[in-house]
């Protein structure tokens, strides 16, 4: 399948470069022209480990391209990916302008009478696949678009990993057509059990729920670690007794995030 990918970022380079190994025909897109050469180049601007190989591997091969021309490349495309930034803004919500502004620049795109699946890999705030189609459809009524969320559940320093081994795949749609696509890009990926088929916003609700459950686990047991150690207990052995209760299996990699709470911003998802 061919993709266009919007955005260059943690979410839509690691993501461009995967879909890529698994034999698709990838185009990423960004306004930076400095960027894309750099990416043109085969070199990477963050690093993760396997990142820059595999993203020198697909560009070789051809399955992999970056490029500044959002309207060339997505009237072909199988799969338009919306990845693009949504910084905190000052009362703390998420700043989805530049969601919105490739949401315009994708209707003034598409072609008329043609069918696109559009996905938003960007951590958004639940309604926003709606708002995106509105936008799309204001610039162009006469074509088919589904709009999806499909979230990304990344750690920085395992993000390729992450990516590629899943512990599962949500795909948020309220199309039948959409979603079996949806399912065959990511089939190679997961499949059966592993695919969580839900509608856009419980997708969206998906990805915050998850973000919040990480930071209130994180915090938890930082907390009692602090406790543990005024009250000269051993944290290892209490997340041990308490994780083997089936009721709170969910916190059996505590001990993980114990050793690790110098890198807090790392194991928290994007």
């Amino acid at each position: 399948m061919k993709l266009t990918i919007i955005g260059t970022g943690y979410v839509g380079l690691v993501s461009g470069v995967c879909f890529a190994e698994l034999g698709n025909t990838v185009v990423c897109v960004d306004k930076l022209e400095t960027k894309v050469q750099q990416l043109q180049a085969g070199k990477s601007p963050i690093y993760e480990p396997g990142l820059e190989e595999l993203l020198q591997k697909n560009i070789q091969s051809g399955n992999l391209s970056f490029t500044t021309d959002l309207k060339e490349n997505i009237q072909d495309s199988d799969i338009i990916i919306i990845a693009v930034g949504t910084p905190q803004s000052e009362d703390g919500s998420a700043d989805l302008t530049y969601v919105h502004q490739v949401a315009k620049e994708i209707g003034e795109a598409l072609p008329t009478n043609s069918r696109f699946v559009i996905v938003n890999k960007s951590t958004v705030p639940v309604g926003t696949a709606q708002s995106v189609k509105t936008i799309i459809l204001e610039q162009n009524a006469d074509v088919d678009i589904a709009v999806c969320s499909v979230p990304e559940f990344l750690r920085e320093g395992s993000a390729v990993y992450d990516t590629m081994n899943p512990d599962r795949i949500v795909i948020g749609s309220s199309s039948q057509w959409a979603t079996d696509l949806l399912e065959t890009i990511h089939f190679p990926l997961a499949s059966g059990d592993k695919i969580v088929r839900t509608d856009e916003p419980s997708a969206e609700m998906i990805k915050y729920a998850a973000n919040s459950f990480l930071a209130t686990k994180i915090s938890f047991i930082n907390e009692m670690a602090n406790i543990s150690e005024h009250l000269g207990a051993n944290i290892d052995d209490v997340v041990r007794g308490i994780g083997s209760d089936r009721r709170i299996s969910l916190i059996s990699s505590m001990p993980v995030l114990v050793t690790e709470v110098h890198v807090f911003q790392k194991m928290f998802v994007h």
